[in-house]
């Protein structure tokens, strides 16, 4: 079977993201096959960039685009060129502060994160009830494709 994922670039800007598993990266493009595969769509000539950043630079990025002044877990931006998909940008401290609350691994939350925002760079969204549960639906199939438990399941 040939492969469908995107090329992965990875961007740290924060150190403390190096302390993952060493096997993440691998995961990451196991996310995106799986993704490939469960939409029916090839991604392999595009990229993909995963930008592992802080708070306060993802806060500066929340404020400028969603006009919102503080961190979040995870922003996507689509790229206008034909073969770069775009950038997924997560920040250690919230990511990590979130895994903890809710008792799921950094890793498999960090996985989470990246496949919803490798959707968002789809055109997937969850502004609206329905739109949500479609995506919703797709990210809950691909963690499970992953071994990774259904992270809505306590809502």
């Amino acid at each position: 079977m040939t492969s469908r994922k995107p090329l992965l670039n990875v961007i740290f800007f924060d150190e403390r993201w190096k302390q993952l598993p060493p096997s993440w990266q691998d995961d990451i493009q196991d996310a995106f096959e799986k993704t490939a595969s469960i939409l029916h769509k090839d991604f392999s000539g595009q990229e993909v960039s995963i930008v592992l950043t802080d708070d306060q630079k993802m806060r500066t990025l929340n404020k400028e685009f969603r006009h919102q002044d503080k961190p979040t877990n995870v922003l996507s931006f689509p790229s206008e060129e034909k073969e770069e998909l775009g950038d997924i940008i997560l920040a250690y401290e919230t990511v990590h502060k979130e895994a903890s609350e809710t008792e799921i691994l950094p890793l498999h939350h960090t996985l989470h994160l990246i496949v919803h925002g490798f959707l968002h760079l789809l055109g997937y969204d969850h502004d609206k009830e329905e739109a949500a549960q479609e995506m919703e639906t797709l990210e809950i199939q691909i963690l499970e494709s992953l071994n990774i438990s259904n992270p809505y399941e306590d809502r």
